[in-house]
């Protein structure tokens, strides 16, 4: 079953930028390879993170984001945007949160990709658009993307179609697994249900302890 297509691959590594008086690392900016990129166990070749704390490492190899949301965030941003604009790795066309569940196994090019959690956008998306409260109002939409892990290293390219290998009988999607983390915080029912999925990345899952520990208190 296929799942949508590959519109644009984009890597970028760390540059500096300012942020008020200080100067931050961030590999927020990406833009559009040309021709097939080696995707890794960390992530596509030629490219990087700046915080390896919060953004990176094999849960968090690739960063997808919803070609069909540009729309969207061109007419409440007032410009046009490029792919790579959100910072990810994977422009994909053709599916959205809501088709795809945590855990789905998924195959591209060479390689084999499995979903791990929602994105989680931070403070730098807004700063590289100028708009401070765009990480929120992408939370608040749901428009989030994902995060894919690498099961198999391989080539990926624009074009390629993201195919469904095999999926989870528990169903989360990414878009019900937004609705939990960010607009459900005190449904313990919920955050239990979303942190049992094995498929869902460590930092998530520890996350939502926390949150259900300190509901215990």
């Amino acid at each position: 079953m296929e799942l949508g297509t590959i519109t644009s691959v984009n890597t970028g590594l760390p540059a500096e930028m300012a942020h008020g008086r200080q100067t931050i690392t961030t590999g927020i900016r990406k833009t559009p390879r040309e021709g097939a990129v080696r995707v890794g166990w960390t992530g596509p070749e030629g490219d990087g993170q700046g915080d390896l704390e919060h953004h990176g490492g094999p849960d968090k190899a690739l960063c997808v984001y919803v070609h069909d949301h540009y729309p969207y965030w061109e007419r409440e941003m007032g410009k046009r945007l490029e792919a790579g604009a959100f910072g990810e790795n994977v422009t994909l066309e053709g599916t959205t949160e809501q088709d795809v569940v945590i855990g789905d196994i998924l195959a591209a090019g060479t390689a084999l990709l499995q979903v791990s959690q929602p994105r989680q956008p931070c403070f730098k998306l807004g700063l590289r658009h100028g708009q401070a409260d765009l990480p929120l109002k992408v939370q608040q939409t749901g428009k989030t993307g994902f995060y894919l892990r690498v099961l198999r290293e391989g080539d990926i390219q624009a074009g390629d179609s993201l195919t469904l290998v095999s999926r989870p009988e528990h169903g989360m999607t990414v878009a019900a697994a937004n609705v939990i983390y960010y607009l459900h915080k005190t449904d313990k029912a919920e955050m239990d249900m979303l942190a049992a999925i094995p498929e869902l990345s460590s930092s998530w899952k520890e996350t939502l302890m926390t949150r259900i520990n300190n509901l215990n208190k």
